[in-house]
Formats: structure tokens, sequence, C-alpha cells
């Protein structure tokens, strides 16, 4: 039975995690569950390495835990930064947006269309076609200017991430269902409603969880592959997280616009940056020079999988340059997920507990993977202690019609390594 309602955020878990989320995003309540069944309490710091927009961190913070997080996207590095500040006073934050929208109004107001604030060249190709229409763009970049000449640094960045929430939702062509699209266009946009709208339910929200502001998180903008670059060795009591699942699902278009407006992507240079640092869940992000599949090159049903895609592509006499990819790209996800696990190591303390939310797919070609299953195959041979696997959730597949599972694997770190760290690695040793 398909049950999409355990998935949606409760009415009462809304303040903050409702500033800015991305479709689909795992629950709060999820985190309240593990951070339950785990039994973590300060000072023990929990960690989300794949921390998107910052359920977990945000979760934690609330519940008064110490927590890190890793995103190496940069616009949901900025959101679940802005959304774990909680400094700004919320009287001031709204003045200030008051103050910039009055500012803006008359030049938001140009009628000649020669005159309106346009994206650079550049730019514009990083965006979906049609993703906002002339005049909503116009609006939008002035008031992202005015922010720039009127708010103090200690509302600026609360105020973006508000504009940002209402360019999708209010101000965009965007759709989501669940993949991001372009739909009827919106000749023209409330911008400074819809703005000033998402920064009043802000300063709401701030007004209360002001007895946990002092509870320390932070976000790393990291590698999740590459996580004692920036965190301490043997610091972390758990992890509670959802990483990219191997599909064809691009995360960096679901973002695209709004890390364009706010200036976080500024050519396709910088998107290719981004991409490199990312899991490798979808061909869109398969580079010649990546070698994280030689962490698997010796797994014998992820090796299988890879075949089994591979051979039904060449019967189906498929030929595109990324349905040529799909094998390797499973490879890629299960070798990178493995480093990261490998990574991990390196920062958990004896008997960590660890909750990672995953989903089966059959995005390629119809061959299913079981990816919790693997996930827990990849993680004993490691050293892990696989706990369990709690089935989280069925959804729908939208193309076949199919119950997919959507799997929690836990974990436990023994705090000691295993006689072969790397066992199922090209030689035996990392890939990357």
């Amino acid at each position: 039975m398909n049950n999409p309602e355990l998935n949606q955020i409760r009415p009462e878990d809304r303040p903050v995690h409702s500033w800015y989320r991305f479709v689909l995003s795992f629950p709060p309540h999820l985190v309240q569950e593990y951070v339950d069944r785990f039994q973590i309490r300060p000072p023990a710091q929990l960690l989300d390495p794949f921390c998107g927009t910052g359920t977990t961190v945000v979760e934690a913070k609330k519940l008064g835990i110490p927590s890190l997080g890793i995103e190496a996207n940069p616009m949901a590095w900025f959101a679940g930064s802005v959304k774990t500040d909680w400094t700004p006073d919320p009287s001031g934050l709204v003045d200030t947006a008051q103050k910039i929208s009055i500012a803006a109004a008359p030049l938001m107001a140009e009628t000649r269309e020669s005159h309106w604030h346009t994206l650079s060249a550049d730019r514009q190709r990083l965006v979906l076609s049609n993703s906002i229409s002339p005049l909503p763009l116009h609006k939008t970049l002035v008031l992202l200017e005015q922010m720039k000449h009127h708010a103090p640094p200690a509302y600026i960045r609360h105020l973006q991430l508000g504009l940002a929430k209402a360019v999708v939702n209010s101000v965009s062509n965007l759709r989501f269902g669940p993949e991001v699209g372009v739909g009827r266009a919106r000749q023209d946009a409330p911008v400074l409603e819809a703005w000033l709208t998402e920064v009043e339910a802000m300063a709401q929200d701030l007004t209360t969880v002001q007895s946990n502001r002092g509870v320390p998180a932070v976000i790393h903008q990291a590698d999740a592959r590459q996580l004692l670059r920036v965190l301490t060795p043997n610091s972390i009591d758990a992890v509670i997280t959802s990483p990219p699942y191997p599909n064809e699902k691009d995360y960096t278009r679901t973002t695209r616009l709004e890390s364009v407006l706010l200036g976080f992507l500024g050519n396709r240079q910088d998107l290719r940056r981004l991409k490199e640092g990312l899991l490798r869940s979808n061909t869109r992000n398969v580079f010649k020079a990546d070698q994280d599949d030689r962490w698997v090159a010796n797994h014998g049903e992820i090796q299988r999988i890879a075949q089994a895609i591979e051979d039904r592509r060449v019967a189906l006499g498929k030929t595109s340059g990324f349905e040529r990819l799909y094998s390797r790209a499973v490879k890629l996800y299960f070798g990178g997920m493995a480093r990261h696990l490998a990574e991990l190591r390196g920062v958990l303390r004896p008997g960590a507990q660890l909750a990672y939310v995953v989903g089966d797919q059959k995005s390629y070609l119809q061959i299913m993977i079981r990816t919790g299953a693997l996930l827990a195959e990849l993680a004993e041979g490691l050293g892990y202690e696989p706990v369990g696997i709690d089935l989280f959730r069925t959804r729908l597949s939208t193309r076949t019609g199919e119950q997919m599972r959507e799997e929690v694997v836990l974990l436990r770190w023994p705090g000691r390594m295993p006689p072969h760290p790397y066992p199922f690695g090209d030689d035996n040793s990392p890939g990357g």
C-alpha cells in the first residue's frame, strides 16, 4: 500500500523546517524517531553527511543536541546554514524587509521592457528554459539588488532564503511532481508580497525557538567522501542521513534557478565543479576521470546488476550517450558510498549508531536495485555491524505502478578496523 503521508512534514514540525525544503525530503519526525531509539542526548554529537537543506541538523538543534552537517550543493548548504542560524531579531528582520520593499517597489514598476533586469547569457543558459517569465525575473533581480544595498549582514541571508522559497513556490513557472519541470507561465507574479509572507513566517518561527538558539549546529560545504578534511577524528556519536539514491534524478536541477539567482552558479564551469563534488547518483554527473567504481570492483552483486543493465541496454538497442553510462553510474554510486563509509570510520566514536534512509530503484531499464541491502553489505565489509533494515514506507513508481520500498539501514561502528579495510576494492585498494 502506498503511504506518502509518512514522508509529509507534520504541522507541529513546520517551524524552521518549512523555510526551504527539497521536494520529497525525509521528514523531521523520522529524525525524532531515531534520536529516541539511539538515545542520543547532549553532549553526544549527531552528524548528517548528506544533509541537503538541513532536516537532521535543524531537528537536532530543536531537540538541544549538538550536530554537524555535510553538503556539497551550495544552495542546499546555504539553506541549511540559514535554517540553523536563529540569531536574527524577529522584529528587526521584518522591519528590514518592509524598508527594502518600499525601496524596491517603484523600481519593480518599470513598464519599459527594455529597462527590465535580466540574467547574463552565461547564467541564463544554466536555468531551465522558461523557468521564470521576464517580468517576475525583473522584479526578483530588483529585490535582490535592494537587499544588497539596504540589508544589514545580520539579516541578509535570511531575506535571501525567504526570496528563494518565494521564487520557487509563488514566482517561477517551475513545477515538481516529483521531478522538476516547467508548467504554465506566470506573466506576472506578486514577488514582494510572496517574499514578505515568507519573511514574516521566518520571524514568527524565530520567536518560538529562542531557547535553543545557542545549541551548536554547523554545516560544512564539503564532499561526503572526504569527511576528514572538515571533521575532527573520533568525534561523532550518531549518524542520521538520507543520501541520494541510484537513479536518473539530477539533484542540481532541483535548485538550479535559485542557485543562479543567488549567485552560487554563474557559468557552466561552476556547474561542473558542483557536480564533481557530488556522489555519482545519475549519469548527468558522471565524468571520464571518475574512479569510485574501483571501490566495488570485486563486489559480485553490484557487478551483476551493472552487467544486467548493460545487457538489457544492448538488447533494447538503447544507444544514447546517457544510456551507455547506466551501468557505470550504478558502479560509481555504490563505489562512492563505499568510499564515504570508509572515510566515515575515521570520525566515528566506538559504539556510534547510524541510520541511512534509502530507496529501492528500477530507474535503469527496470533492473531492480535493492539499495538498502547492498549498502548494508558494503558497510559490513568495511567493519560496521549491520543492526537491521526498517521499512520506512512504500512509494508508487510513476512509471510502472509498482510499490517500491524506502528503508532505513541501521548500522553500528564497533571502533576497530577489519583485517581487510577495503574488501571490495580493485586489488583491495581505494579508488578515487
